[in-house]
C-alpha cells in the first residue's frame, strides 16, 4: 500500500517539478515531470485509486501523469486563457478546472478524456480564479472578476448548471473581485482580493454570510476608546482603519475619502487624529462608525510621532525631526526648533506639560505657555533613541522606552526612576501602555514579545508573552485592567488575558 508523508510542488517558469518525498518506508522518489512551458498555476491530487495527477497553469495547458511512479500522460490546450485552478472531486471521478475565459471543463478522473462543461447561461461574466467541490462530489462552487460566486449542480453527464449565485456584501470595487473559495462539510467560504472571507452555510444559502475580514498590512497603532473600552481601532500601514469589538471581533472598517499611509493614530471623544508620510496631521470626527470630513493641517515636515492632550484635546504636540509642533484644533501654534534630533513625544492630559525625547537617549521635559516651550528638566537614563513616552491615566508617573531594548518608569513630580531594570526585551521597544489602575506597564518590541510589568514589584517579576506578532509587535494598549491588545507585523489584532503574580 503507498503512504505518503510529504508532498512538495515546486513550480518554476518552463518546468513544473514535483517530488513525492518518504514513500515512508523507502524514502524513494517518485516522481519528476516537466511539461510546462509557462509558470504552473495549479495541481490536484486524484483521492482514490488509481492515482492521478492534473497540472494547469499559464500556458493555458493542462497536464494528466499517470502513476505511481508519476509519468506523464497527455495534455489539453481546451482553453483559450490561464487556467487558473483544477479541482479532482472527493470521490475521485471527475476533475474540473476554471479558466480566465470565464470557463469551466469536466474531465474523467481515470482517463482524462474531456465530458462536460459549465454552462454559459448564467455564468460568471469575468475571469473564474478558483474551484471547490461539495462533499458530495455532485455540486462544485466557483469564484470570479466578475464578483460573485456561484453554486453549480454537475449532472451524471458531466455538464453544469447554475443552482444559486451568491453576491457578496461590498464596495463593488477591485478588492471586492472573488479570487478563493472553499466548499468544506456545511461551510461555503469564499475570500475577495481585499482579504474579506465570507462565511455561508451550504444548508441555507439565503442566510446572509459572517463576515471576517482584518489588515493586509502591517498595523501601525492601536487606541483603546476611552468612552466605549469594548471598542478597538487599529490603523495600518496602508491607510486602512478596522474597528474591533471584544468579544465579537472585526466589526467594519472606518472608510476615508483619502487612503493615505498612517503612522500614528489616537482617537479623544468623538474624533480622530492621525499622521503619516505626507507632512499631514488629519483630525476627522467619529459618528457612529463612518468618519466624518476630515480637516487636514500640513505642518510642513514630516510627523515621527504625536500626542494629544487628553482632557484639552484640540491641543496636540507633533514631534518632527528637529523639534516640535504644537497644534490648536486646525491651527499650527507654533512650529519649535529644540536643537536636537527628536524621537518621540507625550504631552500631559492638561496640556501644560510635554516631554520629548531625543535620538541621544535624553528626556527634555517642558512647561507648555501657549505657543511656546520653557524646558524644567532634563532627564537621562537611556542609551539608545527614544521610541516611546506616555503618562499614567492618573498622571502621577510617565513611562519611556528606548531602541536599546529598555523602559523605564518615573515619578513625574520628583522626576525620579520609580521602576528600573526593565531591559527583557532583546530588540527595539516599539511600543508602551499603561493599565487604567496605573498598577501596570506593558511594552511591544521587534522581538515579538509584549511584557507586563507590575510597578509594585521588581522588574524581574515580569509576565512576558512570547511570540505575541510575529514579525515584530507595533501597538500594544490595556482594554481594561487586565486584558492587554497587541498587534504587529503579522497584520493581526491579538487580546492576552494578565494574571499578576
Amino acid at each position: 500500500m503507498w503512504k505518503f508523508d510529504r508532498m512538495l510542488f515546486v513550480s518554476h517558469w518552463g518546468t513544473l517539478i514535483l517530488q513525492i518525498l518518504n514513500r515512508w518506508d523507502s524514502g524513494s522518489n517518485v516522481g519528476e515531470f516537466d511539461g510546462h512551458s509557462r509558470r504552473v498555476l495549479s495541481c490536484a491530487f486524484k483521492p482514490t485509486r488509481p492515482f492521478r495527477i492534473v497540472t494547469c497553469g499559464e500556458d493555458f495547458l493542462i497536464n494528466f501523469y499517470e502513476g505511481p511512479p508519476f509519468k506523464f500522460k497527455l495534455s489539453h490546450r481546451d482553453h483559450s486563457n490561464f487556467v487558473n485552478c483544477v479541482r479532482f472531486s472527493p470521490d475521485g471521478s471527475k476533475f474540473i478546472t476554471v479558466s480566465s475565459d470565464k470557463q469551466g471543463l469536466l474531465y474523467d478522473g481515470k482517463t482524462a478524456e474531456k465530458k462536460g462543461e459549465l454552462s454559459s447561461e448564467d455564468g460568471h461574466k469575468g475571469s473564474i480564479y478558483a474551484v471547490s467541490w461539495s462533499p458530495d462530489s455532485k455540486q462544485v462552487l466557483t469564484v470570479s472578476a466578475d464578483k460573485t460566486a456561484k453554486i453549480w449542480t454537475i449532472s451524471e453527464d458531466f455538464n453544469g448548471t447554475v443552482a444559486k449565485t451568491l453576491c457578496c456584501p461590498g464596495s463593488g470595487g477591485v478588492e471586492d473581485m472573488l479570487v478563493g473559495c472553499l466548499w468544506q462539510n456545511d461551510y461555503i467560504v469564499t475570500v475577495s482580493l481585499g482579504g474579506t472571507i465570507y462565511l455561508y452555510s451550504a444548508s441555507d444559502l439565503d442566510k446572509d454570510p459572517t463576515i471576517l475580514c482584518g489588515h493586509m498590512k502591517n498595523i501601525t497603532s492601536l487606541v483603546v476608546l476611552k468612552t466605549n473600552p469594548e471598542t478597538i481601532l487599529s490603523s495600518s500601514y496602508d491607510g486602512l482603519i478596522s474597528k474591533w469589538i471584544r468579544g465579537v471581533g472585526y466589526n467594519g472598517k472606518l472608510e476615508r475619502k483619502d487612503k493615505n499611509q498612517i503612522k500614528c493614530l489616537t482617537a479623544v471623544d468623538e474624533e480622530i487624529i492621525s499622521s503619516g508620510f505626507d507632512n499631514k496631521i488629519w483630525r476627522i470626527p467619529l459618528t457612529g462608525d463612518e468618519c466624518g470630513d476630515a480637516y487636514i493641517v500640513d505642518i510642513g515636515s514630516q510627523p515621527i510621532d504625536l500626542s494629544v492632550a487628553i482632557h484639552k484635546h484640540e491641543l496636540a504636540l507633533i514631534s518632527i525631526e528637529k523639534g516640535v509642533v504644537l497644534l490648536n484644533g486646525t491651527q499650527v501654534l507654533s512650529t519649535i526648533d529644540l536643537g536636537f534630533t527628536v524621537s518621540a513625544c507625550a504631552i500631559a492630559p492638561d496640556g501644560t506639560e510635554a516631554i520629548v525625547g531625543g535620538q541621544d537617549g535624553k528626556l527634555h521635559i517642558y512647561s507648555v505657555n501657549g505657543d511656546s516651550l520653557t524646558e524644567e528638566a532634563v532627564l537621562e537614563k537611556h542609551r539608545g533613541a527614544i521610541t516611546v513616552i506616555h503618562y499614567s491615566p492618573d498622571v502621577s508617573m510617565f513611562a519611556s522606552a528606548d531602541a536599546n531594548r529598555e523602559a523605564v518608569v518615573w515619578d513625574r513630580v520628583t522626576r525620579e526612576v520609580k521602576l528600573k531594570n526593565m531591559l527583557y526585551h532583546t530588540a527595539r521597544i516599539n511600543s508602551l501602555a499603561w493599565s487604567p489602575d496605573n498598577t501596570m506597564v506593558a511594552t511591544g518590541s521587534l522581538d515579538t514579545c509584549v511584557i507586563v510589568y507590575e510597578i509594585s514589584k521588581p522588574a524581574s517579576s515580569r509576565i512576558t508573552i512570547k511570540g505575541a506578532n510575529l514579525g515584530g509587535v507595533y501597538a500594544v494598549s490595556f482594554v481594561d485592567d487586565n486584558t492587554v491588545v497587541s498587534s504587529g507585523e503579522d497584520a493581526c489584532i491579538r487580546l492576552w488575558q494578565i494574571s499578576p503574580q
